[in-house]
């Protein structure tokens, strides 16, 4: 029965010249960067425990929550075994694993993350790395490396550097090139009275930061944008334009979070130019609820429009996917689970787009066709794509995916007191 409904489904997009075998061929090829941090609420395995801060707040106390790396790991296994494809794993320096020794951050050492790079090795899979510039000391006034401190400027250069080094290590070990993805908070709570300094010290730092080649086969370096924050409320110093002219200038990539902009403004329409004048883009794909909020990804209009942009431009294989949410109010695998899958579900979902078809129409001034068509294809039988390809994958198909969930929680996640 569910080949038959697959059938039928295909023969649908056939009819528009899409290649439903093709869509899954190149889908299969598109790794997802699942970020660590949903599993453990951002807390990370450092011996001196911080706060949160730099406007980040995790909501929700659910059971389960991963307590050290090796059931951080077994989480995300889990999750990995429920999300059809084979994906990466992002890491922030918290996570480092220092056998009980108190490192501080501009210490850490590649040797502080062999249980990640085993890991990730022993299933195939790349990593990828950020370096954690807040809840800490010396990020607590807001400032990091726009600091007017050069001492605490200086803290974070290193950390960042040591970020980098250990972003080498885990390319040279995988065999494949790590994103190491750089977000500061720095920002001002009011007005300031000077936009520029701060600016400038912060484009200091990054060139300091970056006075070190790597080679590209092992590291891919990202600046990730903000437009506000809890505390940064007027004025943040890595802007979006500010971090969209440094990465042209110093050839980086440009790393877009969904939730990092005005709530009414869409990364989706952003894309198209950054592809065209930079030969990669990041992303933090993420679901923004009224402010930056990080809410589990769902299916939903702006995440299908980030995936359309992507195919639309041929720019799968340009494009570092990674993701950006924390919600523990729900079970940690659940989200890490639902949120991926829609990712990839949009991709499928913009793959199977006539997308050649609707670009002539476009052309010619056929806007009634295009129009039509594109409002057709919303209830075109997608579903049953979607299932057949979690089958393919061996992934649960459905819902069925909560009976896996459920069993994990009641064996392993309800059992940590």
């Amino acid at each position: 029965m569910a080949n038959t409904t697959f059938t039928d489904a295909k023969t649908h997009y056939e009819r528009f010249g899409v290649d439903v075998e093709e869509a899954f061929k190149k889908l299969a090829s598109v790794p997802i960067s699942v970020h660590c941090w949903q599993g453990d609420d951002i807390s990370g395995f450092e011996v001196a425990k911080r706060e949160l801060s730099g406007g980040i707040d995790v909501t929700g106390n659910y059971l389960g929550k991963a307590r050290n790396g090796d059931e951080l790991r077994a989480d995300l296994d889990q999750a990995l075994s429920l999300i059809p494809g084979k994906h990466r794993v992002n890491l922030h320096a918290i996570y480092a694993e220092t056998d009980g020794e108190d490192v501080d951050r501009d210490a850490i050492e590649p040797k502080h993350f062999e249980k990640w790079v085993a890991w990730a090795k022993e299933r195939g899979i790349g990593l990828d790395f950020n370096p954690t510039v807040f809840a800490h000391p010396l990020a607590e006034d807001g400032l990091t490396l726009s600091h007017p401190d050069p001492e605490i400027r200086e803290f974070w250069i290193n950390h960042c550097k040591a970020s980098r080094k250990i972003a080498a290590y885990f390319g040279e070990q995988l065999g494949t090139p790590t994103l190491v993805n750089i977000w500061v908070p720095d920002g001002y709570k009011d007005t300031p009275s000077d936009r520029l300094t701060p600016r400038k010290r912060l484009k200091d730092s990054l060139d300091e930061i970056f006075s070190e080649t790597y080679d590209e086969s092992l590291v891919l370096d990202a600046v990730e944008s903000k437009l506000f924050g809890i505390g940064s409320e007027a004025y943040v110093v890595g802007s979006h334009e500010f971090y969209l002219s440094y990465a042209q200038q110093n050839q980086k990539l440009c790393l877009l979070d969904s939730g990092h902009f005005h709530p009414t403004e869409m990364i989706s329409n952003k894309l198209s130019s950054l592809l065209l004048f930079n030969e990669r883009v990041a992303l933090h794909v993420s679901r923004p609820v009224r402010w930056d909020s990080d809410h589990v990804v769902t299916f939903d209009d702006e995440l299908k429009e980030i995936a359309h942009e992507i195919v639309r431009s041929d720019a799968l294989e340009r494009v570092n996917i990674g993701l950006d949410f924390f919600d523990a109010s729900i079970n940690r695998v659940a989200a890490w689970t639902i949120g991926t899958r829609n990712t990839v579900k949009a991709l499928l979902y913009a793959l199977l787009e006539p997308s050649e078809h609707l670009k002539t129409l476009q052309e010619q001034g056929n806007f009634t066709e295009r129009l039509a068509l594109l409002e057709e294809f919303k209830t075109y039988p997608f579903g049953a794509i979607w299932d057949e390809y979690c089958q393919r994958q061996q992934v649960p198909v459905k819902e069925s995916l909560l009976k896996n969930i459920q069993q994990y929680e009641e064996t392993v996640q309800s059992k940590r007191v």
